[in-house]
């Protein structure tokens, strides 16, 4: 009977140089194409670190930024604060100046009108007595037409003049 298997001489010469051949090829393999990706895959690997650790260096940065932010922003919304209150107060001294500043424009434009009121007044007291003198000049003119003595013109002449007054001809 003849066996399956034959285990003869050439058959384990072959077997025995292919398993070397596979192993060679193993090894070329390995040199050439194992090593090169694998130190594809390291350099990749080291890559990937060197971004990670980068991008978590960019992350704190990035978040002491922020927290410098939001510190000035809290320094501006003070300033912001303390320049509209300095704008406050110099807006109500500006307007406190303007309300005084108009209180006396008032006040000296009342005084004028005052002293106006008073110059027509007086203007109008003058026009008065020089009606009343015209008025009595009349009066003595028909009393000297009508022939009245004198001493009638005198006593007509006096009354009208104690009638107008004796500061009326001293001013």
């Amino acid at each position: 009977m003849e066996r399956l298997f034959n285990l003869d001489f050439q058959l384990i010469t072959d077997a025995t140089l292919m398993i070397i051949a596979v192993f060679v090829l193993f090894l070329f393999m390995s040199y050439f194409l194992f090593n090169p990706a694998r130190k594809m895959l390291e350099g990749r690997k080291e890559k990937i670190k060197n971004e990670l650790d980068s991008a978590e260096k960019d992350m704190a940065d990035a978040k002491a930024l922020r927290l410098e932010y939001e510190a000035k922003l809290k320094d501006i919304d003070k300033e912001a604060e303390e320049i509209l209150s300095d704008a406050r107060k110099k807006a109500l001294a500006n307007a406190a100046k303007i309300e005084a500043d108009a209180k006396e424009e008032a006040a000296r434009i009342m005084d004028r009108a005052r002293q106006e009121a008073e110059l027509e007044k007086q203007k109008a007291a003058d026009d008065v007595k020089k009606e009343m003198v015209s008025i009595a000049s009349l009066m003595a003119s028909k009393v000297v037409a009508a022939s009245i003595d004198t001493t009638v013109q005198e006593s007509l002449i006096d009354e009208t003049l104690k009638e107008i007054g004796e500061s009326t001809w001293l001013s």
